[in-house]
């Protein structure tokens, strides 16, 4: 990072507050501005936020110049902007005593995975410690390319390969600031960790020691082992993360013929190729039938204890999650939006029932734990509701195969079938506008929408063959609790211009297809990412829009500007600012991925050197930094 590029500094620097007090609730009025911003989604107050101090108020537009489509291997971000890529795949995390290097050629070892930056990073939050200069920027690693994990890649399978592929998954904890012009990580720190695929867990909630939870590890159904395929995020206002546990089932092997519960959750033989059954016996879900119930959660991390067991807080349901965003109802209590990214599956909403206490993550223990599920029904005319996921109701009773609400939650998706909730084109992040309360969500795409013996267009989902996806959002009718709402579609992806009608779009300005990432951040600025494979990323209808993008767009007016573009083959994924919003965080997960999911390990540089730019090594995935040139907020 150039020397020039310098942060504004904070006012008042003797002010150094801790994660938890900030997000202390009855603190919140007393913060400073830059603080506040970071907050600002969760406010009881959000449809009468005023323009906070420095920032304009009545939301924003994007102030910049757009980016245009490229195939070039590089990172390119729009004029007056620079990007630094910092904290990349193997760079140790900071544990004290334990910081081994990366090795360019694969050959780290599991252990040394496991205090390494894990693999394919995705969402990511920054807890501030000292404001805009220094705190813990968490991320979730979502899977691994064992072609560039292994020094041979995938030709053979050991014991030592599948551990370090579990090491390689999960989430790490940097402690992260800025010295001498750049943001770096600081190493050693007290902070420093990694949870992965291995990590013990404690599970909490309806479906803690049911019999469905149970198994020959753990008989009593309390103690789970590892996190695994972490996509997006959330985090809560009393200062804890949430990684989210998506295409868990993928990493199981099953029988030929599954039962009907581990059909619908996809249970198949071999899995995706992982194979990790083979040497790890867990992940065999012939002899442990299980194991796959003890994933599919929401997890719960105090990012400012290391020494804090993750909690599995099932009372939010089983689901290949997303997210989950949260929001607080003007009474205090703990509203969590979440998408299931599966083709035809739901979007929920968990509501607490307790109050937000004062006092952090030792205050709110068990906030997560006590509450109720919803799931999301799109009626037609642009009106919902939302449906309880509740034992006892609609159905969802011993004789339709739901014993109690622990049953009902392993069981998400079948509750959620009997109920008639609406099966959406793969709902992925979920925000929520700071002025308004409006929600947003991301619909990716849904190819086989409309198909042969498949669920038909609906109102919400409006395209049959939606190669392209679309932005879905609805406003509650009362506060973030209420049980109906009304809808609308934000945009259409897809090139106006196209000749074909399933991919032409309404989107005004860049277009793009395939939305996935999606934030808004605390002016107002609707921040979009896109996430199409390496396979058709610039074929087809992709051919004259592009991916592997950031936008950002007016809600006010839909106008949409290109940002950034990442490498090639690359998804942009994950995005946070620092509370003054001269920095923003941004994740690049698989630059140079091939169109198998796996790189050739003959040739793991076939397709991408990012970001060293060196013939001959591999491409790994980071976070990169940018920062406006001036020192301005970032996106104006």
């Amino acid at each position: 990072m150039p020397k020039d590029f310098t942060t504004m500094e904070d006012s008042n620097r003797s002010s150094n507050p801790s994660i938890h007090e900030i997000s202390d609730p009855a603190r919140r009025i007393v913060l400073r501005g830059g603080v506040v911003a970071a907050m600002l989604p969760f406010l009881s107050s959000l449809a009468g936020c005023a323009g906070l101090p420095g920032l304009p108020a009545g939301g924003a537009r994007p102030g910049f110049r757009s980016v245009p489509v490229t195939r070039a291997d590089g990172f390119f971000v729009a004029e007056g902007y620079s990007a630094v890529p910092a904290f990349m795949w193997g760079e140790p995390v900071g544990v004290p005593g334990n910081m081994p290097a990366f090795r360019p050629d694969g050959s780290n070892t599991a252990a040394e995975q496991g205090t390494q930056i894990g693999m394919h990073h995705d969402g990511m939050h920054y807890f501030p410690l000292d404001g805009s200069r220094r705190g813990l920027l968490v991320i979730n690693h979502e899977y691994t390319d064992d072609g560039l994990l292994h020094t041979d890649g995938m030709a053979t399978w050991s014991a030592e390969k599948v551990a370090k592929s579990i090491a390689a998954h999960g989430v790490s904890v940097l402690e992260v600031e800025q010295r001498d012009g750049t943001w770096q990580a600081v190493r050693p720190s007290k902070y420093a960790r990694r949870i992965t695929a291995g990590t013990p867990m404690a599970i909490g909630g309806p479906a803690a020691g049911h019999g469905l939870m149970r198994t020959a590890a753990d008989p009593e159904g309390r103690r789970a082992l590892g996190t695994l395929n972490n996509c997006a995020h959330g985090y809560t206002p009393w200062g804890t993360y949430l990684t989210c546990e998506e295409n868990f089932i993928f990493y199981f092997n099953g029988p030929e013929t599954p039962d009907a519960h581990g059909a619908r959750w996809g249970l198949r033989r071999n899995g995706r190729g992982y194979r990790w059954h083979e040497h790890e016996a867990r992940f065999d879900a012939v002899r442990h039938p299980n194991e796959p119930n003890r994933f599919g959660w929401v997890v719960e991390i105090d990012p400012a204890d290391p020494t804090m067991t993750p909690i599995k807080r099932t009372a939010l349901g089983r689901a290949a999650h997303e997210g989950a965003t949260v929001a607080t109802t003007k009474d205090g209590r703990a509203v969590v939006y979440m998408g299931e990214d599966a083709q035809f599956e739901y979007i929920y909403k968990f509501v607490s029932r307790d109050r937000i206490q004062p006092g952090g993550f030792a205050a709110n223990r068990e906030l997560l734990d006590h509450g109720t599920l919803y799931v999301a029904r799109f009626d037609g005319g642009g009106t919902g509701q939302w449906m309880e996921v509740r034992h006892g109701t609609r159905g969802l009773t011993t004789a339709n195969g739901f014993a109690d609400q622990g049953e009902v939650m392993v069981k998400s998706r079948q509750a959620s079938d009997l109920l008639g909730a609406t099966k959406m084109d793969r709902p992925e992040w979920i925000t929520i506008d700071p002025a308004s309360g409006e929600v947003y969500c991301t619909l990716t795409n849904n190819t086989r929408r409309g198909a042969s013996g498949q669920p038909a267009v609906d109102g919400a989902n409006p395209r049959a063959n939606n190669s392209m996806g679309h932005i879905i959002s609805w406003k509650e009718r009362g506060d973030f609790d209420a049980d109906t709402f009304t809808w609308t579609h934000f945009v259409m992806a897809g090139d106006p211009a196209n000749t074909r009608a399933e991919a032409r779009g309404d989107v005004k300005g860049d277009a793009y297809g395939s939305p996935d990432g999606l934030w808004f951040d605390s002016r107002g600025l609707l921040w979009i990412q896109i996430d199409a494979h390496a396979t058709n990323m610039y074929q087809g209808d992709y051919a004259g829009v592009g991916s592997n993008m950031m936008l950002a767009a007016d809600p006010k007016t839909g106008e949409t500007r290109r940002f950034l573009v990442g490498p090639v083959n690359c998804e942009i994924t994950g995005v946070v600012c620092t509370p003054d919003m001269r920095t923003m965080f941004v994740n690049v997960q698989h630059p140079g991925e091939s169109p198998s999911d796996r790189s050739d390990p003959a040739d793991p540089t076939k397709f991408s050197t990012w970001p060293s730019g060196v013939k001959g090594q591999r491409p790994r995935s980071a976070t990169v930094v940018i920062r406006k040139n001036d020192g301005g907020i970032v996106g104006t």
